[in-house]
């Protein structure tokens, strides 16, 4: 039974991958555009990229694996009544970074994750403005390719190198980070967008990336595969690994992604440093 979901897996994620750079296509039209900003009611930005690339990936879903739910940030009110049913489910970004899109500076990225269990199993992030992916999923490995070059596996770095490269957000920070990198003593700070940052640890690029800030599922669940695929792991402060659609809300807790478990990565945190919501 395992050898046949470990095939299936393989056979779908040859199709998603093909989905999220069709995905990728329709971003790039509009980034190469004079594009409109507007505003959700979260007072997060939208733009015609990420509807586009929306409605190319939740079409596409549908056709491939016709009765799984597709769970969309760009659809995100469905109510867990609904959601709690689902055994087994695709959870979208169509486009994580919209501020770094906005920015132009090319670290936005198209996430897709299979779900099952509350667990990601599957996992694919393309990168547009590199042609870049980065994919995996439980028992098939972690890979990295770019273009149409060949694929070639990645691995997380163990164990940590010194000084330790922390990866960070470019958007967001805070006094908790602050304290993180104190504590944490000699470091290289990557500063990087979107879901980059969890792919950076997962390819042995970066050692930690702490997110002491709010993200919501969509945000982590593919690039959570390709870490746990590469060896990594994606923990909440606690050290448990971060779950989906366990509850009504969509917020994750504040985590840790880190390829060396011989670093007590929890112990550099402040002691002040909490969960979100």
């Amino acid at each position: 039974m395992r050898q046949d979901k470990t095939t299936e897996a393989s056979q779908l994620l040859d199709r998603v991958i093909a989905i999220a750079r069709a995905a990728g296509s329709e971003i790039l039209q509009v980034y190469q555009s004079d594009f409109a900003v507007e505003t959700k009611d979260d007072r997060s930005p939208l733009t015609a990229a990420d509807r586009a690339s929306h409605r190319a990936i939740v079409a596409a879903l549908e056709r491939l694996t016709p009765g799984v739910p597709v769970w969309s940030e760009e659809s995100a009110t469905v109510d867990f009544a609904v959601r709690a049913d689902w055994p087994r489910f695709w959870l979208v970004d169509p486009l994580d970074g919209t501020k770094e899109f906005i920015k132009r500076n090319g670290e936005f990225t198209v996430n897709i994750a299979l779900i099952e269990g509350h667990e990601p199993i599957l996992g694919v992030v393309h990168v547009p403005a590199l042609g870049r992916d980065y994919y995996g999923g439980r028992g098939l490995g972690a890979f990295r390719r770019d273009g149409t070059e060949s694929p070639h596996p990645i691995r997380v770095t163990r164990p940590a190198a010194a000084p330790v490269r922390v990866v960070g957000s470019r958007s967001h920070g805070g006094d908790s980070l602050a304290e993180f990198l104190r504590r944490i003593g000699p470091h290289q700070m990557v500063p990087m967008g979107s879901s980059l940052k969890l792919c950076l640890v997962a390819e042995g690029a970066a050692d930690v990336y702490p997110r002491l800030g709010p993200t919501s599922e969509w945000d982590t669940a593919a690039a959570q595969a390709v870490v746990e695929a590469a060896g990594g792991a994606v923990t909440d402060l606690d050290g448990r690994p971060l779950r989906y659609n366990s509850g009504p809300g969509v917020l994750n807790p504040y985590f840790l992604v880190f390829g060396d478990p011989g670093r007590n990565w929890p112990g550099y945190l402040d002691d002040q440093a909490a969960p979100a919501g």
